[in-house]
Formats: C-alpha cells, sequence, structure tokens
C-alpha cells in the first residue's frame, strides 16, 4: 500500500536515467527540440529533467537517440517518437521537471 494516497501510478516506475529529445512548444510559445534525460521511467510515462521552460498540460515528441545503424544488423532501427502529454512541472533551480503521461503506453 502506498503512503500517497493521490498515487494513480498503473506501472511500477524504474529510476532510470535515459537521454531524450523533447520536442514541443516552450511556455513563450516557441517550438524547440532539446536532449534530455529522464529521472524515472514507467509503461505510462516519465520525469524528465528539462533546461527549457515547458508549455503546462502541453504534447511533446519524445525520442530516443539510438546508435548509428550497424551493417551486421545487429542494432535495431530507432524508435518511433513517443506522444506524451506534460501533467506536471516543478522548477528545481534553473531546470524544470516534467511529468509526462505517455499517449499510448509503452509495451
Amino acid at each position: 500500500m502506498s503512503s500517497y494516497p493521490e498515487e494513480r501510478r498503473r506501472s511500477p516506475r524504474l529510476h532510470l536515467q535515459v537521454p531524450m529529445f523533447i520536442r514541443g512548444t516552450d511556455s513563450y510559445g516557441e517550438d524547440f527540440l532539446d536532449l534530455s534525460k529522464t529521472l524515472d521511467i514507467s509503461a505510462g510515462g516519465a520525469f524528465l529533467a528539462s533546461s527549457r521552460s515547458i508549455q503546462a498540460n502541453g504534447l511533446l515528441s519524445l525520442t530516443i537517440p539510438a546508435p548509428a545503424p550497424s551493417s551486421a544488423g545487429m542494432i535495431p532501427a530507432a524508435m518511433a517518437p513517443i506522444q506524451a502529454r506534460v501533467r506536471r512541472l516543478q522548477a528545481a533551480g534553473d531546470m524544470t521537471l516534467v511529468g509526462v503521461e505517455f499517449l499510448k503506453p509503452l509495451d
């Protein structure tokens, strides 16, 4: 049982730092593409650290950088972008912590 009654997660979180490109609209209405990283991730969403002021309730496109294709074919092709909605914003010094919910849960 969670000690936080507001906790509504359907999937367990993994405290895992994964680099991610974030594409979206910032709080000033400007389109952007930045490299960020996750602080934790689950099948249903992620918590990201960004140097950008993100638009509340906005849509983001998240892409995990992939290594260059291998001629041996051992490395899979790049993953399609993950569409997500901003659900939480929190200032942390010069960073913004961004909680997102994936529009389609990860498999």
